[in-house]
């Protein structure tokens, strides 16, 4: 989903600059975006001469649910005997004798380390943050711009189309 930023003209290298181009179609959403451009390579047309950009971006915090002490020790127990039953595996493999020990001690170390790990960070919200989320960056629009060279090539492709 990424491309390498190829700088031009005199900026410095890795630097990130605006899109350039015509624009060729805009879209509601970055799968619509998506789809005319994978529409524009089934057509063979050079799209590396083609770049999509979110317009109006937005971060969206969606709120998953409520947090309580019990939905968070409940998560570190969980997370934590994961991880600790991994390392339980792990040591398995190199020490002699009785498999099931290092692994419980793996479980029972995870497990602490988990409930641990999980409840600082929640103690020290003091009730601010009592929800769980996501964040996630979401555009308004999404334009499909094109090299100035071939644009009217690629707008006419796209015009056939449904999208």
């Amino acid at each position: 989903m990424t491309n390498p930023i190829r700088p031009g003209g005199r900026e410095a290298p890795g630097l990130p600059t605006p899109p350039s181009g015509w624009p060729i179609g805009s879209y509601r959403t970055y799968a619509e975006a998506q789809k005319a451009v994978d529409y524009l390579s089934d057509a063979e047309f050079p799209v590396q001469d083609v770049t999509i950009v979110g317009v109006d971006l937005m971060q969206v915090e969606r709120v998953l649910g409520r947090l309580t002490w019990g939905k968070v020790i409940g998560g570190g127990v969980a997370s934590g005997a994961w991880l600790g039953l991994f390392f339980g595996l792990l040591l398995s493999l190199v020490v002699t004798g009785a498999i099931v020990v290092p692994i419980a001690f793996g479980i029972i170390g995870g497990i602490v380390f988990g409930v641990i790990s999980t409840s600082i960070p929640y103690a020290a919200t003091r009730g601010t943050r009592d929800f769980a989320s996501t964040m996630q960056l979401v555009a308004g629009r999404y334009d499909v711009i094109c090299d100035p060279k071939s644009a009217p090539q690629a707008r006419d492709l796209l015009a056939r189309t449904t999208i």
